[in-house]
């Protein structure tokens, strides 16, 4: 597909709902009794996909659009599904099925596409483990045998929502308390989640303690747009030449906003406005406007706040003066592709100075850029990550694979030729 190009960017526009939470909603609304109605909801394929696997399992779902009911039948009211559960490209929901699947009565097995059977899923089924789940496989497909479960203490290796919140799933089903210590603070949608269904949650500093209850309890969810795809049209706000523009309503969950904090420390210009508080998830409207950006380093505890967006943070770093560094992100290599290779080979192709690092990438911006035929790796945020490089690189540009973005976003190209 070719790119097209704008000349400039302005207007007001809305991002889909915030994938993460569209995830925990289905998957606890189904676990919870009661009707959970969601408003927001992100009609991607990833988020399909968890709808499908929680039908399968007898969950009555009713989804139109971004309006979506979940008729919960309590924590032991999933049934054992006839057929392979599919997750399609949904790493989310696969490794959060482990954890919720692992204690209940029956037997399941999951899988997913050509690049979920090539993530690697030991990360998830070690420590479920180690609180008696029985889970065959260390890629997919996973066979799991419904066990009796027990809580554990446990000491994340490495910031990682997805284990996080598979282990604290389990914890619902387990005998005892399950505590969970982090290094670095990773996105707590879960924990805000649970809290408000009635879990026996605690949050202190880095450490999170669930005890089990007899019952959650359904609620109205309203899920924010999301900052991972808002993320796109800042950075292109910030670099591209007379461009202002304003994304309503925009999750600001202080776990999610790292992207805000280094396009600041870059000197991109930034403004909140209408800050508001929906059971316990912050919402913004956010503006950016033209800037001129500076070099800065990214690392530490800022790479869990900003994880899916570091491929769009590369791209503005083409465009910044001086060198931008990016360390501690090692969990780029295990997302839908290897993102730190798959962003350094495909920079390259338009002339960008950038350099891989074992854990990151080293970036020198300012260079002049050309077009150039750019392979997505089946990877959404590759692509449109690259949609947003080819506006400011000179001459034409193309994708190998643009549908890819129907994953997290998809009306991105609309959205992206409309502002021009």
């Amino acid at each position: 597909m070719e790119i097209k190009k704008i000349k400039n960017a302005r207007g007001e526009m809305t991002v889909p709902g915030d994938k993460s939470i569209s995830h925990r909603a289905v998957m606890l609304g189904a676990i919870a009794r009661g009707e959970t109605r969601i408003s927001g909801f992100l009609p991607g394929a990833d988020c399909l996909s968890t709808i499908d696997c929680f039908r399968q399992m007898g969950i009555d779902i009713e989804a139109d659009g971004e309006n979506v009911t979940v008729k919960g039948r309590g924590l032991h009211g999933l049934s054992a599904p006839r057929k392979t559960l599919y997750t399609g490209n949904s790493g989310t929901t696969t490794r959060l099925l482990c954890g919720l699947l692992s204690g209940q009565s029956f037997n399941s097995e999951i899988t997913g596409d050509a690049s979920i059977c090539r993530r690697p899923m030991r990360r998830v089924t070690e420590p479920l483990s180690q609180m008696g789940a029985k889970i065959s496989g260390e890629y997919c497909p996973l066979k799991i045998t419904g066990s009796r479960l027990h809580g554990i203490e446990y000491d994340m290796p490495v910031a990682s929502a997805q284990v996080k919140t598979s282990l604290l799933l389990a914890g619902l089903y387990a005998e005892g308390g399950t505590i969970i210590r982090e290094k670095e603070k990773s996105r707590d949608h879960t924990e805000l989640m649970l809290k408000a269904m009635g879990a026996d949650i605690d949050v202190s500093g880095l450490d999170v303690c669930l005890k089990p209850v007899p019952a959650l309890t359904a609620q109205e969810v309203i899920v924010p747009g999301d900052i991972s795809s808002a993320a796109f049209f800042m950075v292109l706000g910030a670099i591209m030449p007379d461009s202002c523009i304003t994304i309503r309503n925009v999750g600001i969950n202080e776990t999610r906003t790292g992207i805000i904090d280094v396009l600041k420390s870059m000197g991109a210009k930034i403004k909140l406005e209408n800050v508001r508080v929906s059971a316990g998830e912050s919402a913004a409207d956010i503006t950016v406007s033209s800037s001129h950006l500076t070099g800065t380093q990214i690392c530490g505890a800022l790479i869990p706040r900003l994880i899916d967006e570091l491929p769009v943070i590369a791209a503005a770093a083409l465009f910044a003066g001086g060198e931008t560094v990016i360390k501690d992100a090692q969990e780029l290599k295990v997302k839908e592709t290897d993102r730190i290779h798959a962003v350094v080979t495909e920079f390259k192709k338009c002339g960008a100075d950038i350099s891989e690092t074992d854990d990151g990438m080293i970036i020198r911006g300012g260079r002049t850029l050309h077009g150039a035929d750019f392979k997505t790796y089946g990877d959404h945020r590759m692509a449109m990550s690259l949609a947003v490089l080819a506006q400011l690189a000179g001459g034409a540009s193309s994708l190998d694979d643009a549908r890819c973005v129907e994953i997290s976003y998809p009306d991105f190209f609309d959205d992206l030729y409309r502002l021009g």
